[in-house]
Formats: C-alpha cells, structure tokens, sequence
C-alpha cells in the first residue's frame, strides 16, 4: 500500500514539473513573441523617419540648388553692371581726353595767330611813337589810334595780354635779356628798359619782351 502511494506521489510531482517547464516555456514565447513585435514596431518607425528626413533633405538639396542658381544669376548681373560701369567711365576719359587735346590744338591755332599779328600792333605802336604832338588831332592819326584800340580790346578779350616789364625784376621765363645798362633808378637784376613789348595767350608765352637789365 505505501509503495502505490510513493508511485502516486512521484507520479503527480513529475506531472507538475510538466506544467511547471510548459508554462515557464509558454511564457519564453510570449516574451519572444512581443520582443519580436517591438522590433518590427522599431524598425518600421526607423523607416518612416528615414523617409522622413531624405524629404527633407530632398527639399533642402531643390532650395539649395534654387539658391546657387539664383546666386549665379545675380553673378552674371553684377559682372554686367560692373562691365558698363567700366565702359561709361572710360568713354567719359576718352570725353575728356578729346576735350583736352581740342582746347590744345585751339590754343595752338590761336597762339599761331597772335604770333602773326603782334607784328602789326608793333608797327602801328612804331607809328605812333613818330607822331609830332602837333599832328595828334589829325583825323588820320586818329582814325589809325581807334583801329589800334579796338584790335587791343578783341586781343584782350581773347586772352591776349602784355608782359609787364619795366622795374620788375629779371624773369627768364618772361623776359628775354639782350643788355646790361647802368641805373640810378633801379637795383641790379631789374629790368630797365623794354626793348620790344612782350605778350602772352592765357598762361602760355606767346613772346618774351625783349628788355635791358641793370648791371
């Protein structure tokens, strides 16, 4: 009788060992089971953010390239500003460059002029010195004086004046010195006696005056 009972209980205790490792093993697959799930779970929000951000960065690579070409553009319209910019200030050199050389080459032409006429104003002013103080009311003479103003105001007024010279001190760049005079009037170095009047065309010499200098 104790040996059956001894079997039975044997018998039960390997039955619930049975259940025992049958749960504990169920329980291992359920944890499997949901460990298994969470991954998917992860992996397919892994993919949608992944998907997500190459959106992104799709949209930021168009403005991207949007932005560089847009940058290239205005490249193009500074470069062209910058090109007009140069060729607007080299025609206003060449502008000023022509308006130069042509008040030169004006200024030469009136220059050669005047060369020629101070000849004549010396021949007038000869004449005059030759007249007796008695003849100076003769319509002649005077008629001769007034043609000898009016061609010294046109000179005047196209830029032509005398060089001053009597008791101004000795200029090379103005007077051309042909003698040396003894003077009580003036120190030596200056210029006492004007031999033939002296003229200049704006700033430019047209002729020094020919003058004597105290010794």
């Amino acid at each position: 009788m104790k040996d059956e009972e001894l079997k039975d209980e044997a018998t039960n205790e390997q039955a619930e060992e049975a259940t025992e490792a049958q749960e504990t093993t169920e329980a291992q697959e359920t944890t499997e089971a949901q460990d298994a799930t969470e991954a998917q779970d992860a992996t397919e929000a892994q993919d949608v953010t992944g998907a997500t951000e190459g959106e992104e960065a799709a949209e930021d690579g168009k403005k991207l390239f949007k932005k560089k070409k847009k940058d290239k553009r205005d490249e193009q319209i500074e470069e062209l500003t910058d090109r007009v910019k140069r060729q607007m200030a080299e025609f206003e050199n060449f502008r000023k460059r022509t308006e130069k050389e042509k008040t030169q080459m004006f200024d030469m032409g009136a220059k050669t002029i005047v060369e020629k006429i101070l000849p004549v104003i010396d021949n007038f002013e000869r004449g005059f010195s030759t007249v007796e103080e008695a003849d100076k009311d003769d319509a002649f003479v005077q008629g001769m004086d007034m043609v000898y103003k009016q061609l010294m105001t046109e000179l005047t007024n196209a830029g032509v004046t005398p060089i001053e010279a009597v008791g101004k001190e000795f200029d090379p760049e103005l007077h051309n010195a042909v003698m040396q005079v003894e003077s009580e009037e003036f120190e030596s170095g200056v210029v006492a006696q004007e031999l033939q009047k002296g003229y200049m065309y704006k700033d430019q010499v047209v002729r020094h005056s020919m003058v004597a200098v105290v010794s």
